[in-house]
């Protein structure tokens, strides 16, 4: 590893103890603030929500902490076992909600043919082979993730719009349960986006992203892992391949197109102000990858903060539209050479 490369790692290395305690503090904080006798979280079997779930339990006790589980049929299996067995071990209380029948009655899995095949693992099969397929339309450069990040206006591809449709509705309907939880019993709704998911756009707007506080905004994916090592979190759910949990078959890394490892370094270099050709050339990438970071920090600044229209627009004829400062805060920061 070259002296670049090291020092790279070194950086994104954090004092776990340390992160710990600050968040700790945090979330005492926000309970307090806004006045709640609680916390909320979506277990969802994976890494992020076992370390929001730890860190809520160390701060407010178990015994003041929900673990809502929200199992459909597209779910794997393991995902509700990992967050059964997570929430005992925490020692917080638990609560699942099947969301399979909602989803029916709205008509949601009759949008994409899955149910025709008749095991998970032809699912999965079916859905990686439908994005491949997908993505030999789109020009170089571009993933199924990226192209959707917008709408969907001159994208070829069957089921395109019921495919989107599908799996953030999914998304949505948890956090309209959570959120339905959390004002029966006054909790916070605690958020489980990560630093890199925001950055590059990797949340359903309106879903995963809303929430009352985000304690894991500030950490990168590696750092997360970091912290869920020293809070104790299963290592089988450390090691699990991270997935939304929403199509069999489709895990973060395989639908951004990317590592977390690598994602995070060149995410890590952008914010340093560090030139497109200067990180690929220090990550061994190819300049394109580099700028399809780039890309998607642009392209998703939407999600993090609707565009608003200035206070003078009635004076003009013609509509202009602007972003909020907050929406810009991380574009900002991945600016293109």
């Amino acid at each position: 590893m070259t002296g670049g490369r090291r020092a790279l790692v070194d950086e994104l290395r954090i004092e776990p103890a340390a992160v710990a305690d600050e968040l700790t503090a945090f979330i005492c904080r926000a309970v307090e603030n806004f006045q709640r006798d609680g916390a909320i979280v979506g277990l969802s079997g994976g890494i992020d929500s076992a370390v929001v779930a730890a860190l809520a339990a160390r701060a407010l006790g178990p015994e003041r902490v929900l673990g809502l589980i929200l199992p459909e049929r597209d779910s794997e299996p393991r995902s509700k076992r990992d967050a059964l067995r997570l929430a005992r071990s925490l020692g917080i209380r638990r609560k699942t909600v099947g969301l399979m029948l909602p989803l029916a009655l709205l008509g949601v899995y009759r949008q994409v043919p899955l149910w025709v095949l008749p095991t998970r693992r032809l699912r999965a099969k079916m859905v990686r082979r439908y994005y491949a397929r997908y993505a030999e339309t789109l020009e170089k450069g571009e993933t199924p993730f990226s192209a959707v990040m917008v709408g969907t206006r001159g994208l070829r591809g069957p089921w395109l719009n019921q495919a989107v449709a599908y799996h953030r509705v999914k998304v949505r309907l948890r956090m309209v349960l959570l959120y339905y939880q959390a004002e029966l019993e006054n909790l916070l709704v605690m958020g489980t986006c990560n630093h890199t998911e925001l950055a590059v756009g990797f949340f359903v707007k309106h879903g995963d992203a809303a929430a009352d506080v985000d304690p894991l905004a500030g950490l990168y994916k590696t750092q997360v892992r970091q912290l869920a090592a020293h809070l104790g979190v299963p290592p089988e759910i450390i090691a699990r391949p991270p997935s939304p949990d929403l199509l069999p078959g489709l895990t973060d890394e395989f639908a951004i197109g990317m590592d977390y490892a690598t994602l995070d370094r060149v995410l890590w270099l952008l914010k340093r102000g560090e030139e497109a050709g200067t990180i690929a050339t220090a990550l061994e990438l190819d300049l394109a990858q580099v700028h399809y970071v780039q890309e998607l920090a642009r392209r998703s600044a939407h999600m993090r903060a609707p565009p608003i229209a200035p206070p003078q627009v009635h004076r003009s004829s013609e509509v202009q539209l602007t972003t909020s400062p907050f929406g810009d805060i991380i574009l900002s920061e991945l600016s293109e050479d």
